[in-house]
């Protein structure tokens, strides 16, 4: 079997890739402010990750179709990931975690998912074969560390089976969608692979969520957000549009820049903007610990930007019986 191993990124391009996939995870946390007041509406989790994925992949076929066709065009061997990373990346991903939301407290299920660095990071050295710095476990642990008190996970603990093993499905899957995104970034427009791995990941949620199940007549009911009453429509277009094509297509891109185990961790802001917008949209208390773990969690992250300058080498043959 081939190892991969790192080609070195400029310092442009790994400036490029960071501001792209902070920017995404951004765009990512606003996902939570913005789908709470659809579900307290009546909408399911599941339907609104169905609509999101569905909403996305119309909006991405619609504007790549009009602006650059020529990115749609995939070759046929590279089907398999661009199929892949839409049933793990994008319909795995959403219908476990909210599976997990929905039997576990939030900062334990959120804490599960977002074990994912860690997953990469092993991916990376045992199975590719690279020695990562020490600093890059370092501040891989402080990230970990760091998120465990933003999302409060003693806050009412509670241990369901099914919700564990759904929450570390969505870490397993968390971790796979940086590692195909990095593949398929590299072998394609990433911007073509996000649009078809969310058609098939809108696909993939219609079976669970089909749309004609849904409440539409609920539609143009208002919500409210933070001080403001909108139509639900056009929170579930704003999901849909900042959330998810525009997050998941920046995402992806910044992998052609950054590698999985560095994207991976920096993505662990997402949280942290998360817990900032629903205390500021949504009027959600905001706790000192959560603050002091903002701190913790962002050095690490930093700790891993500053590792991945340090070049990575091919790690020992490992032992054989």
């Amino acid at each position: 079997m081939t190892t991969k191993t790192s080609v070195p990124v400029g310092e442009s391009h790994r400036a490029r890739g960071t501001v792209f996939i902070l920017v995404a995870s951004t765009a990512f946390a606003s996902s939570g402010p913005l789908a709470k007041p659809v579900m307290q509406a009546g909408f399911a989790p599941e339907q609104v990750a169905s609509a999101r994925a569905g909403l996305a992949a119309l909006m991405l076929l619609v504007g790549v179709a009009v602006v650059r066709p020529s990115v749609l065009r995939v070759r046929r061997e590279h089907w398999r990931v661009v199929v892949a990373y839409g049933l793990v990346g994008v319909a795995a991903v959403q219908f476990l975690f909210f599976l997990a939301v929905s039997r576990l407290p939030v900062g334990v299920a959120m804490l599960l998912e977002y074990t994912s660095p860690v997953l990469v990071a092993l991916w990376v050295r045992f199975v590719r074969h690279v020695r990562l710095p020490s600093l890059s476990w370092l501040g891989t642990a402080l990230a970990l560390g760091g998120l465990a008190l933003v999302s409060q996970v003693w806050s009412g603990l509670a241990l369901d089976g099914v919700g564990l093993l759904a929450g570390v499905g969505a870490a397993l899957c968390s971790a796979g969608y940086y590692l195909l995104g990095e593949k398929g970034a590299g072998e394609q427009h990433p911007i073509g692979m996000v649009t078809w791995g969310m058609a098939v990941g809108a696909a993939g949620l219609f079976v669970v969520a089909p749309p004609w199940r849904m409440p539409l007549e609920r539609l143009g009911e208002p919500a409210r957000l933070g001080g403001a009453e909108l139509p639900i429509w056009v929170l579930l277009v704003t999901v849909a549009a900042v959330s998810t094509a525009i997050a998941y297509a920046l995402s992806t891109t910044s992998l052609r820049d950054l590698p999985s185990q560095v994207a991976s961790v920096l993505a662990l802001s997402e949280p942290v903007v998360a817990t900032l917008l629903a205390w500021s949209l949504l009027g959600e208390v905001l706790e000192p610990v959560q603050i002091v773990g903002m701190v913790v969690l962002l050095s690490g992250a930093l700790l891993v930007q500053l590792a991945a300058r340090t070049p990575v080498t091919p790690a020992e043959p490992l032992p054989t019986e």
